[in-house]
């Protein structure tokens, strides 16, 4: 599985599953139109697009151009890459009927489409070599620190994301997400909680 440095900004939760299955990347969904109300998620995306850079992957749908052009207003545009799924006519199979207008949406992708996109869009794939795992930090790392699995661990979170800034409804699987895109494993080691 490829890794990429940049952030991938999708609309809902089977897009990301879809594409956490082809790619090794911190993926986070708009929520679809909620990102239009939620300055939480807009400032984390703002910082993550200062860090690691965004790529942007909507639908080709309205809703997608929508959403998309959303985030390229309130974002610096020289932070974002814009990844294009082609418009392919069908139905999800979770679906019963299709989409408004008949196209398919970045769950209904082949693996290679969504990889194309990627590459098209340019974004920056890292080198695979010894598994990469060893920089990043972990569901360990979080339980060591006290944040994940334990007594208190949910305050500690909610004081953490407080500290950094980030939003308070992160979970501990969406903080180290957020961490191995801000900060190096070192960094957060260092920490003081």
């Amino acid at each position: 599985m490829q890794r990429i440095k940049e952030v991938i900004v999708v609309e809902g939760r089977y897009d990301k599953n879809t594409l956490s299955q082809v790619v090794d990347a911190v993926i986070i969904e708009t929520g679809g139109f909620g990102i239009f109300n939620d300055r939480e998620k807009r400032t984390l995306l703002k910082k993550l697009a200062e860090s690691r850079g965004l790529i942007l992957m909507t639908d080709s749908d309205g809703a997608g151009f929508l959403i998309r052009n959303h985030l390229k207003g309130c974002i610096d545009p020289g932070l974002i890459k814009n990844a294009y799924i082609p418009d392919v006519y069908g139905k999800e199979r979770r679906k019963a009927k299709g989409s408004k207008e008949g196209k398919l949406g970045v769950e209904g992708m082949r693996p290679e489409v969504l990889l194309e996109a990627l590459k098209r869009a340019g974004a920056t794939f890292e080198g695979e070599s010894g598994g990469g795992q060893e920089g990043r930090i972990s569901k360990a790392d979080l339980y060591k620190k006290g944040l994940s699995g334990g007594a208190g661990s949910g305050a500690r979170r909610q004081a953490l994301l407080s500290q950094l800034d980030l939003p308070a409804r992160l979970t501990a699987d969406g903080l180290m997400d957020v961490l191995n895109a801000t900060m190096s494993r070192e960094e957060f080691l260092a920490l003081q909680l």
